[in-house]
């Protein structure tokens, strides 16, 4: 099979100390340390010391529902899929339901949420996330999967609705994409996550391609 590759986007964040973090925590900062180098030894070995929810991620129910699903339990061939982009960049604070309305989304979709969130550098606490009703609209109609170009898919609701209306119908819930560069339409969908065992989330590193021209 021949590849185009002009027609694949990396889709996912860079990750670094001063990388975007969710909310500007500085607890959610990643940090990778040397553990051997050649002043000291014959090779160069680091570790990397880093929240599961920082940068692009997978989330699994455990995340929110005790005694929920783990990373090693997922089958990856779920996050080799077709998707849709929608362009919801006109939003000004949250998706709900009548943003998503005039959006053509059907049984089974894989659904990516593009805002102005993949515009800014820096992500603070006020940024672009899915309201409760924009996710009872995604769950009526069936969808797979959902992904985010914010570190959260919920930004302040206490109770976590966003979280637990999708993950109570076995919705997949990306976080942390990168959009920017990505225009509304149909992808092929590659997000795998790292496979560790019993997390309740993993990095991903997630790439579109374009499959229409």
């Amino acid at each position: 099979m021949k590849i185009n590759y002009d027609k694949l986007y990396d889709i996912s964040m860079l990750i670094n100390h001063d990388m975007p973090v969710y909310k500007g925590k500085e607890e959610k900062r990643p940090l990778l340390k040397p553990v051997s180098d050649f002043a000291s030894g014959t090779v160069y070995e680091s570790k990397l010391e880093m929240n599961l929810h920082t940068g692009t991620h997978l989330d699994r129910t455990l995340h929110m529902i005790p005694e929920g699903n783990t990373i090693e339990t997922l089958d990856f061939k779920e996050l080799i899929t077709k998707c849709k982009v929608l362009d919801l960049t006109s939003v000004k604070n949250k998706i709900t339901a009548k943003d998503l309305s005039s959006k053509d989304i059907a049984d089974g979709d894989f659904i990516l949420l593009k805002t102005r969130n993949s515009y800014e550098k820096v992500l603070e606490g006020d940024f672009i996330y899915l309201e409760q009703s924009g996710a009872e609209y995604l769950v009526n109609h069936r969808i797979k999967g959902v992904g985010i170009d914010a570190l959260g898919i919920e930004r302040a609701q206490p109770s976590h609705e966003t979280h637990l209306q999708l993950m109570e119908k076995g919705i997949h819930i990306l976080e942390g994409l990168r959009l920017k560069e990505i225009e509304e339409g149909e992808y092929l969908l590659f997000a795998l996550p790292v496979n560790i065992e019993g997390a309740e989330a993993a990095p991903v590193r997630a790439v579109l391609m374009d499959f229409n021209n």
